[in-house]
């Protein structure tokens, strides 16, 4: 990931907090602010498809962030002095979760469409759509995952041999 040339060339940067059945990406994380980077992480409004990508301050920033009752790291609710990303200057690149994705670029996530209305919000944002690049494991790859007309296809899919 680090060597990507995507990765290299981008500045602002949107990376998901892993779950322990995800790649982890805390040195990547770490990576970005070390070559200077911005950093924004999700922050999923329950019971709704909408998400936000606030940034990180620095990689101990995580550490002051609220578990909810998925089990995933964010900013709480209430934390509104964060830069969004779309409200200013947008993203460069997104690192994607997902359970599972085929080689034509469709990516199975978990079912409540975050990213997919994430990506559609990026396309009207002056900026345009950020180049999107899946972290996956080589067992999450497979020879087609079901898709509906509002999914997005991420640009590249990273797994170990790939």
């Amino acid at each position: 990931v680090i060597g990507h040339p995507k990765y290299q060339d981008s500045k602002r940067i949107a990376i998901f907090l892993s779950m322990p059945d995800e790649i982890q990406t805390e040195e990547i994380i770490k990576d970005i602010f070390k070559q200077g980077k911005e950093c924004f992480i999700p922050r999923y409004k329950p019971q709704s498809n909408h998400m936000d990508m606030l940034k990180l301050s620095s990689a101990e920033d995580i550490s002051s962030l609220t578990l909810t009752s998925w089990n995933i790291l964010q900013p709480s609710d209430d934390d509104s002095a964060r830069e969004e990303a779309l409200a200013g200057g947008g993203l460069d690149l997104i690192f994607m979760p997902g359970l599972g994705f085929d080689k034509k670029g469709n990516r199975l996530g978990r079912g409540k469409g975050y990213y997919d209305t994430y990506l559609e919000r990026c396309m009207k944002h002056p900026t345009g759509k950020p180049y999107t690049i899946a972290l996956a494991f080589r067992e999450q790859i497979c020879e087609s995952v079901p898709v509906t007309e509002n999914d997005v296809q991420v640009d590249e899919i990273l797994y170990e041999g790939s």
